[in-house]
């Protein structure tokens, strides 16, 4: 009978212990909410006094980063064999003809060869390989704007002044480039958008490629091309001028993403309304998580009516039409191919402002400093509050916000993770010196022949925004928190900024040759393209209501992006990458492409 009771016992205390269990997951996963989460099964506040608090949530993404960028600096490689192994691997095919010549080069120019640094190459190239390369080919020679390579010499028939500094870069390599005709764009905006589902049919032939070889059968040299052409005959290229860019760029999307389901809009003459910012895929408790997700427009439909470039861009010309167009930078869903913009090889000091770049950290005044025009597209009486720049501007304009601790509407919803202070007008003139020294109005129109869009002040702004003097971009760094915010497509000054011992904050759309070798909360703070985050960062950083800021981890983000940016981002890293990404394109355009390829460490 005692043995009956002991196990009807020992039975009793394991449901009674799976009981405890039990309820104790259904409280932390169906417990009240903590305006404090960490995450969608966080802890309510009675399990966070027994487990303890991790602290700021900018403190987990900075210490997520070390570790992302720990992991990638892993992988870096040190001999040729060693290089072109981790090519087989991450790409699926030999490395290019001459990629013993590019790897002495990169090591010539003291290049850091991790595999992950030239991912934007291939995500720009391999949809061409589900093209016929006699029609690549064809599209590139029949451009209007071109540059050659015939011989081991580059030439180009166009005085545009971004053609000749793109010029200037590659004739530094042409040494080492096959024949080539490359087509480049000479607009600010990118140009090709081909529908995500055309785009999807080419990314599966071009995986029935994807194979290495036996390396007896590889070919090893390119093909020649013929003579120049100096008169290119009309390209069949046709070009969409419509002012209206969402219905256009979003075909880039997948058809089930939020972008190509959500309702085009066509009014902007309102205040736009704006996704709560802890909904979004890419944030984390308010703040960018996932940089490049940011920067990705398909999953937030509501962008459409808060950038210019999607509102009315200064220039239209797209094609859905996979040509094989260069340029600086374009939206995620292009599909132009990225080379380093013409203003950073040119080095020109109003957007690098060396001379500044070098002053010490506790030199500097601990604000916030932007200057800008009122670029980003078009803006007009109907639609400039669409535009980013004025949202932000107005963001930090002290006399357009109440006398309270709160925001202005639509901008930054209250959250504990942003730690607003109590008096936001006095705070923000304290620790911010922002605004336009241009407003680029369009209204009343500019006959074309005094020069287009209006400079100085604005009728339909003016209740709004005052003009405000320059400041040169060297005297920028005497500020330690330099925001930087799309214009009409990427910010000419980040790769200053980036190079300089101050903190950039960088919100974008845009794409970049580099943006594979940075990680954001190591080298750069992100800022989502909303800035409902921008007063949380600040707030971080510079301290309110009593809490100390966290200057010290400002300075460490700075001076961790100005050293790598002194190792990756150099004139001497532009080449490394052109070099490369035009072997891989002169590869592309060869009718022997399948069966070409380096396997000098096979042999």
């Amino acid at each position: 009978m005692m043995g009956i009771l002991r196990r009807r016992s020992t039975v009793f205390y394991r449901y009674i212990l799976r009981a405890v269990l039990l309820i104790f997951a259904f409280y932390v996963l169906l417990g009240r909410v903590d305006p404090s989460r960490e995450g969608p099964f966080a802890l309510s506040r009675p399990w966070r006094r027994m487990f303890g608090s991790t602290g700021h949530p900018i403190d987990r993404l900075i210490k997520a980063a070390e570790k992302e960028f720990a992991s990638k600096m892993a992988k870096e490689t040190h001999t040729l064999p060693d290089a072109a192994a981790a090519y087989r691997k991450r790409r699926g095919r030999h490395p290019p003809p001459g990629f013993d010549q590019w790897y002495t080069f990169a090591m010539e120019k003291g290049g850091i060869i991790v595999e992950d640094f030239w991912d934007q190459i291939y995500h720009d190239l391999e949809p061409f390989w589900g093209l016929d390369p006699a029609n690549i080919r064809k599209d590139a020679r029949e451009f209007e704007m071109r540059i050659h390579i015939r011989d081991g010499k580059a030439s180009t028939d166009s005085d545009w002044f971004w053609t000749l500094k793109w010029l200037d870069m590659i004739q530094t390599i042409e040494h080492l480039l096959p024949d080539l005709d490359l087509a480049l764009n000479p607009m600010d905006e990118p140009r090709v958008v081909a529908s995500w589902e055309d785009i999807d049919g080419y990314m599966r032939e071009a995986a029935k490629t994807r194979t290495i070889g036996k390396a007896k059968n590889v070919v090893s040299n390119f093909g020649r091309l013929p003579p120049i052409q100096h008169e290119p005959p009309e390209s069949p290229v046709t070009w969409e001028r419509d002012r209206h860019f969402w219905p256009i760029i979003r075909r880039g999307c997948a058809p089930n993403s939020p972008a190509r389901q959500a309702a085009v809009i066509t009014d902007f003459d309102q205040i736009p309304a704006i996704a709560n910012p802890f909904s979004l895929a890419h944030m984390q408790d308010g703040y960018v998580a996932n940089y490049t997700l940011s920067t990705n427009f398909c999953h937030q439909p509501d962008l459409q009516a808060l950038e210019g470039i999607f509102v009315e861009p200064i220039s239209t010309a797209a094609t859905k039409s996979l040509i094989p167009l260069f340029g600086g930078s374009k939206l995620a869903v292009n599909n132009d191919i990225l080379l380093p913009a013409a203003m950073y090889w040119q080095g020109e000091d109003r957007f690098i402002g060396a001379e500044g770049a070098s002053i010490p950290w506790n030199a500097k005044q601990s604000m916030a400093l932007w200057r800008g025009v009122a670029t980003g597209g078009r803006n007009r009486p109907t639609n400039w509050r669409s535009f980013q720049r004025h949202r932000f501007v107005a963001m930090n304009n002290a006399s357009l916000l109440s006398d309270t601790s709160q925001p202005p509407p639509n901008f930054a919803p209250p959250s504990p993770h942003y730690q607003l202070p109590d008096r936001l007008p006095d705070w923000l003139s304290a620790n911010t010196s922002i605004g336009f020294t241009e407003m680029m109005c369009l209204y009343p129109p500019a006959k074309e022949e005094e020069g287009g869009p209006g400079r100085g002040g604005c009728n339909y702004t003016e209740p709004f925004f005052r003009v405000v003097p320059g400041v040169p971009m060297a005297d920028q760094f005497h500020y330690k928190y330099l925001p930087d915010i799309d214009g009409n497509s990427f910010s000419g000054r980040y790769l200053g900024f980036l190079q300089s011992t101050s903190l950039p904050i960088k919100a974008t759309l845009w794409r970049e040759w580099h943006d594979s070798r940075l990680v954001a909360w190591k080298h750069f703070v992100p800022m989502d393209n909303r800035f409902g985050d921008w007063y949380g960062i600040l707030a971080y950083f510079l301290g309110t209501n009593g809490t100390p800021g966290r200057d010290d981890v400002a300075e460490k983000i700075a001076m961790d992006g100005r050293e790598w940016a002194a190792k990756v981002l150099r004139k001497e890293d532009m080449q490394i990458y052109v070099l490369r990404l035009l072997l891989e394109y002169a590869r592309v355009v060869d009718e022997r492409r399948e069966v070409m390829g380096w396997v000098g460490d096979l042999l």
